[in-house]
């Protein structure tokens, strides 16, 4: 079972000081110091979550759930196999590539790391394998040759600046986890002023100082290559961003020697046998070295729980982790919970399991569980000023409540794992990428826990009477609902704060959620400043599906009133097609036209069910559509228009749809079979595809 009340009892955010949390990191006056490496040593496997959310006063229902955590994380079931009906929510984590760690470790380095880890780096979750016994010191000199002979040449990073690269470690979101340098001063921290400390522990990033600069900007560049379990993130750095970080990390640093090795004399021992003291330990049970992976050992349930880790001493070659007594107890608690079969998880219970093992809760709240402490949020800064006038929404990451109605499963992809998702640009902190194969299962868990009993009902179709792009137009604009106050829309920002931008309304959220929002904006989202503009409103339904065909087709549309300029007529595709509808000279007062970027172009008869006319180069010119109430039809800016064979048999327009890429399809009914209709562009004209009931055929359209 997953206690969350225990959790929100133990964590400190609460309520945050909204006074410390409004601008960006203010850049000191004087050079990059040293960054702190541990502000405050962890003498035991640190695993976040689990310090963050239990304590010695829990009750051992409470705790249980932690020690299942400490299981999965410190990788307890890449040796010891789960029994089968835990295996999905125990499965191991993949550990550090080591395939080419000689090019980014040195020999001492690596020496020190194996022979005892903790010590080197307070707060690993590596085990020590090594407690001293005789043969011990020629078995891990051997995996430092072996370890150190792989290794494989990276491309030089840019020149960092460590100026830099201490204001983007303090703001993009690094210290959600990590530790705040003690001379980066918040802003709105007055002068006189105590910086308060973080309560939580930090993840160490006590081997910056091993990694030479230019494997350390590789590592911050692309995390994921190197850490696969996605626990050091993706930040979406750019390779300057990621060589400045590591510029300001590696100020004052000299890596650690290793002086213990050079008094030892250790002859040399070979790398084959280093290699098979790698198999032997099962080192490769959790990294990569390109080895094949062993077969797990004891079964977890057989395991005696006063022997092995657990034991107060490990002889060598049984994994000491440094265990702390809070979580040997957790663990105990959890081997003895593991020899009943698992209880199924709800959704939430899903969605709450994989958060608390990557750690999202350092940045997001869900359910009143998590967010940024204070003394770390108050780093958390915005780069527009009149974002500061909406409070924690304007710099904080978004609460995660009902997030799986809310978001498409394409948007979902784009903000978990792809590029494009961020729709908060007055915002400094950025969404980290943790992998897909570690984030793709919360999308469904998420769309479960979330669903509606009763969904919210709209009518996104477009064939309605009122579902015109004009009138929702109009409802956005200054005269109408004001909604761009806050809202920009394509390239334009606001009238006023800055609140997220319109332009990927429709791919970003889900229709049902859209309305939701709109009737009731404070429950479905508390503590949002959008006013309840339709509570009360009798035309409250059609206006919100109004809204909705315009965002759909706004790549097509003029802008609202209060954003448009004199030079936004000529509709210009650039990388996305754009979809409009009018009344067009060669295809009727029903017509859909179709630019396509690369300046390919045509338009749809929707009385016709037909393609009309097809053209080259520019596309159309609107003004007549949107100043013009008699809204004569407008003709092909281009050239070559060619008209196209007219509709044969009997027809019954359907409407469209958009693919990912933004083309249509159209739909319709001829002689009572169901047709797809669509184009593309290809060299020197088109390419149609046409689905009769599912039957494809295709033809070439050119001129």
């Amino acid at each position: 079972m997953i206690h969350a009340p225990a959790a929100i009892r133990h964590s400190s955010f609460g309520f945050r000081h909204s006074a410390l949390l409004l601008a960006a990191f203010l850049l000191s006056a004087t050079p990059a110091r040293p960054h702190p490496l541990q502000a405050e040593p962890i003498d035991h496997a640190f695993v976040y979550t689990f310090d963050q959310f239990n304590i010695p006063e829990d009750p051992d229902e409470a705790l249980v759930n932690g020690g299942l955590l400490l299981l999965a994380e410190l990788n307890c079931t890449a040796c010891h196999a789960a029994p089968e009906s835990w295996q999905d929510r125990l499965k191991p984590k993949p550990g550090p590539d080591l395939s080419a760690v000689g090019s980014r470790l040195d020999p001492d380095t690596l020496w020190l790391m194996i022979r005892s880890p903790q010590t080197r780096k307070k707060g690993t979750q590596m085990p020590g394998l090594f407690a001293g016994e005789e043969g011990d010191d020629e078995k891990v000199e051997a995996l430092v040759e072996y370890l150190g002979a792989l290794k494989k040449e990276a491309s030089a990073m840019p020149a960092g600046d460590a100026e830099r690269g201490k204001d983007l470690y303090h703001k993009v979101g690094c210290v959600a986890c990590h530790e705040p340098a003690k001379d980066a001063r918040p802003p709105k921290v007055p002068a006189e002023a105590e910086v308060e400390k973080p309560g939580n522990a930090s993840v160490p990033i006590a081997l910056a100082d091993a990694y030479d600069f230019n494997s350390l900007a590789h590592f911050l560049k692309n995390p994921l290559h190197f850490r696969p379990a996605g626990r050091m993130p993706d930040m979406r750095l750019s390779e300057q961003e990621a060589s400045d970080i590591a510029a300001y990390l590696h100020v004052g640093r000299v890596a650690e020697k290793a002086t213990a090795r050079a008094a030892l004399k250790i002859p040399k021992q070979g790398v084959e046998k280093g290699k098979a003291v790698f198999e032997k330990m099962n080192c490769i049970a959790c990294h990569q070295t390109g080895q094949s992976r062993p077969t797990r050992q004891t079964a977890l349930t057989k395991l005696d729980a006063a022997k092995g880790c657990l034991a107060e001493k490990q002889p060598s070659g049984t994994p000491r982790f440094d265990l702390n007594d809070l979580e040997k107890r957790a663990l105990k608690l959890a081997l003895a919970e593991i020899q009943k079969p698992a209880q199924k998880l709800t959704a939430q219970q899903r969605v709450d399991w994989q958060m608390s093992r990557l750690n999202c809760y350092a940045c997001h709240d869900r359910d009143g569980k998590g967010g940024p402490e204070d003394p770390r949020a108050q780093y958390f800064g915005v780069n527009d000023a009149t974002a500061e006038s909406i409070g924690q929404l304007g710099h904080l990451p978004p609460n995660l409540d009902k997030v799986g109605r809310k978001l498409t499963r394409g948007w979902f992809e784009k903000t978990l794992w792809g590029e494009g998702g961020s729709v908060r640009p007055y915002m400094d902190t950025r969404m980290p990428n943790f992998g897909q194969a570690q984030t793709e299962m919360l999308i469904s868990a998420f769309n479960e826990a979330d669903k509606l009993d009763k969904p919210v009902k709209i009518d996104v179709s477009g064939l309605e009477k009122h579902h015109r792009a004009e009138l929702g137009r109009k409802l956005l604009g200054a005269t109408g609902l004001a909604c761009v106050s806050c809202h920009g829309l394509k390239d334009r920002k606001s009238l006023g704060p800055p609140v997220i931008r319109l332009t990927h309304t429709v791919e970003r959220l889900q229709p049902e959620y859209f309305k939701e929002l709109l009737l009731n904006p404070q429950v479905t989202q508390p503590g949002t400043v959008m006013p309840p503009m339709f509570v009360g409103r009798k035309t409250a339904d059609k206006d919100i599906e109004s809204l909705w065909t315009y965002l759909r087709e706004v790549e097509g549309q003029p802008l609202p009133e209060g954003l448009m300029s004199s030079e936004d007529f000529e509709l210009k595709p650039d990388k996305r097609p754009i979809v409009f509808r009018s009344f067009i000279e060669g295809a009727g007062s029903h017509a859909i036209g179709v630019g396509f970027p690369g300046g390919l172009n045509a338009a749809f008869d929707g009385q016709q069910s037909r393609w009309a006319i097809i053209w080259k180069g520019r596309f159309l010119d609107a003004m007549s559509n949107w100043q013009d109430r008699a809204m004569p039809p407008i003709k092909p800016l281009g050239t070559d228009v060619k008209e196209l064979p007219a509709a044969t048999g009997e027809r019954v327009f359907g409407g469209y749809k958009l693919d990912k890429d933004g083309v249509p399809t159209f739909l319709y009914r001829q002689d009572g079979r169901q047709v797809e209709d669509t184009l593309r562009p290809k060299k020197n004209g088109f390419e149609r595809s046409v689905k009769i009931n599912g039957k494809e055929t295709k033809e070439a359209l050119s001129w």
